[in-house]
């Protein structure tokens, strides 16, 4: 773990501004993606879309994720994670907007599309700021930008059925629209606030990057591997039961419990951010957080399957919630502190990409069993594979040690 004089010292004014911009860039990256599973059955109702098409809809945007993310790490390496995360924001805001002028499915679709790939470009710049901006409080630079991507997870499941919904007359479209504003006002405000200029240690490294010779990711590299899939078993989970509970619930004969379950579902990583903040040091590189969470999102999938009063319903999502996010922080504060400083944007790149293939490819594989069984809680059967594979994954990457420096990496390719 990177370290400096700084560390347990109080937060300096320069640093608190510097952790309240990651928060809010956080927000961002979540807030136009989870806008989706509250109007779900609204949109599933008026465009007519069969279970994989939900899945589809929720996996496309996650698709760019994987697919954008390595050309994300040259952007950075380009321009600088500063301006890479401003311009992603932008992207996703104005694209997150556009999909309440979809017309039918696959307007829809593109435009979800362009919104992956605006979350994509800001996704290997936030380990790579964190490093930059806070290399002694990495842990602590990294709950609060993943505590940002809860709240802006929480912020429209919680808000758009009882509040954004009744303002817009019910109009799925308008919704879209109203939660693309503050996702503009936030870019705005991190291209004026944010440091214009980055340390000159990361000057040198981004010359190093800009060569073009270390932004592309080792694939050779396992730990690219490990963090990739450990990854891909959080948010997998997260992402899919946020897509098919709304229909679950209404097949179930619990519609009305979908706010409630929701809420559960993204509210309970407030709680999480209450552990993550007082104990960021003790779980990062730390197994434990993987073998206890591992087997409670178990727990509450199966709950899922086999419970239906709407107490167990709201126990479970919780439990899910909880599990995924006191799992994320860990795995996302990975990518900064074993990889040198020049290095973190691909090594982070190649675990976006990795992670991100997974959260596609397993959502519509749900949608799948779902529409060939005809029974709903085969969709969480995929999801309860995860839940052990977190574990697993998660227990071998948190024993890895920092790699080998830049220059290492850099003599080692020459002798190649």
């Amino acid at each position: 773990m990177s370290t400096s004089p700084g560390r347990g010292r109080p937060l300096a004014g320069g640093a608190v501004r510097l952790l309240c911009l990651l928060w809010l860039a956080g927000v961002a990256m979540r807030m136009t993606l989870l806008v989706v599973p509250p109007i779900i059955p609204l949109v599933h109702e008026e465009l007519h879309m069969s279970e994989t098409q939900i899945g589809l809809l929720m996996g496309l945007p996650l698709a760019m994720f994987a697919l954008a993310a390595v050309p994300g790490s040259l952007l950075i390496a380009r321009i600088g994670a500063r301006l890479a995360l401003v311009l992603g924001m932008v992207i996703a805001a104005l694209a997150g907007g556009a999909r309440g002028a979809a017309i039918d499915v696959w307007t829809l679709y593109a435009a979800s599309i362009v919104t992956g790939l605006g979350i994509a470009v800001m996704q290997p710049g936030m380990p790579t700021l964190v490093r930059d901006w806070l290399p002694g409080r990495i842990a602590l630079g990294t709950v609060f930008y993943s505590n940002g991507m809860m709240i802006g997870a929480i912020l429209p499941p919680v808000l758009t059925i009882p509040l954004v919904l009744p303002l817009t007359g019910g109009s799925w479209r308008l919704n879209f629209i109203l939660w693309a504003l503050p996702a503009v006002l936030i870019a705005i405000l991190f291209l004026l606030l944010s440091p214009r200029e980055p340390p000159h240690e990361r000057r040198t490294e981004t010359k190093v990057n800009a060569s073009g010779t270390l932004w592309w990711p080792d694939w050779k590299n396992p730990l690219i591997w490990l963090l990739g899939l450990a990854f891909g078993s959080n948010n997998s989970p997260f992402f899919a039961a946020n897509a098919f509970l709304g229909d679950y619930l209404v097949s179930e004969g619990s519609g009305r419990f979908l706010g409630l379950a929701l809420t559960a579902l993204n509210g309970a990583q407030i709680f999480a951010f209450a552990i993550l903040f007082l104990m960021a040091n003790r779980l990062t590189q730390r197994a434990w957080p993987f073998l206890l969470c591992g087997p409670c999102m178990l727990a509450g999938f199966l709950g899922l399957i086999f419970l239906s009063s709407s107490a167990a319903v709201i126990i479970c999502t919780a439990l899910i919630g909880i599990s995924t996010a006191l799992t994320m922080t860990p795995t996302l504060a990975l990518p900064a502190l074993l990889a040198a400083p020049g290095d973190v944007p691909r090594i982070a790149a190649g675990m976006f990409t990795i992670s991100y293939t997974c959260a596609i490819i397993i959502p519509t594989i749900c949608g799948a069993l779902w529409d060939a069984t005809g029974k709903p809680w085969t969709a969480f059967v995929p999801l309860c594979v995860c839940s052990v594979t977190l574990a697993v994954l998660g227990a071998i990457v948190s024993r890895f040690r920092p790699q080998a420096t830049t220059a290492t990496l850099l003599a080692s390719t020459k002798q190649l």
